[in-house]
């Protein structure tokens, strides 16, 4: 991957776009015994402080090994046009405004006893930093870059790299 061609301010842009449009991401917590990621619904808004919540029952192994906050990472995927790596502070964040901004079918689906859930809470990622990759555009474009790549003894150019602190 090329070095960064866009602004800062463009590809944290496009970070909260791409995770608002596909919203499943893999949250997991960093440091400690190896633990497996899971995947989770990301919300935003643009309105709140820049951070991300997470609709989970107050028995999910993350929040019982938040406390008061724990570094983690968030892993969003979308093919191979946008690739980021999320990493900054984990806590619980039950608030009732968020709740109702953010309730859905498909959460309400997960919490039986609607929003009064006793079960229900919310999980805040306060990001720190993202590693983003952006792809430079389709696989035609991908083939040619291999092919090039593989002709020319070069790395392929098929996209750029940003790392970003918020």
């Amino acid at each position: 991957m090329a070095n960064q061609t866009h602004s800062r301010a463009q590809v944290e842009d496009r970070l909260w776009k791409e995770i608002k449009k596909h919203n499943t991401v893999m949250l997991g917590l960093a440091g400690g015994p190896p633990r497996h990621m899971q995947p989770m619904t990301a919300f935003f808004d643009d309105d709140e402080r820049k951070g991300l919540w997470f609709f989970v029952q107050r028995d999910n192994d993350l929040l019982k090994e938040t406390g008061s906050g724990h570094a983690a990472m968030m892993c969003v995927m979308h093919d191979q046009e946008f690739i980021a790596c999320v990493g900054g502070t984990l806590s619980e964040d039950y608030d009732r405004d968020l709740i109702e901004k953010f309730w859905n079918p498909v959460v309400a689906a997960w919490f039986p006893e609607g929003k009064d859930d006793p079960r229900l809470t919310l999980l805040y990622l306060e990001p720190e930093d993202a590693q983003v990759w952006i792809s430079s555009g389709s696989a035609i474009r991908f083939g040619w870059e291999i092919a090039k790549a593989n002709f020319t003894k070069r790395e392929p150019d098929v996209g750029e790299t940003a790392h970003i602190r918020f």
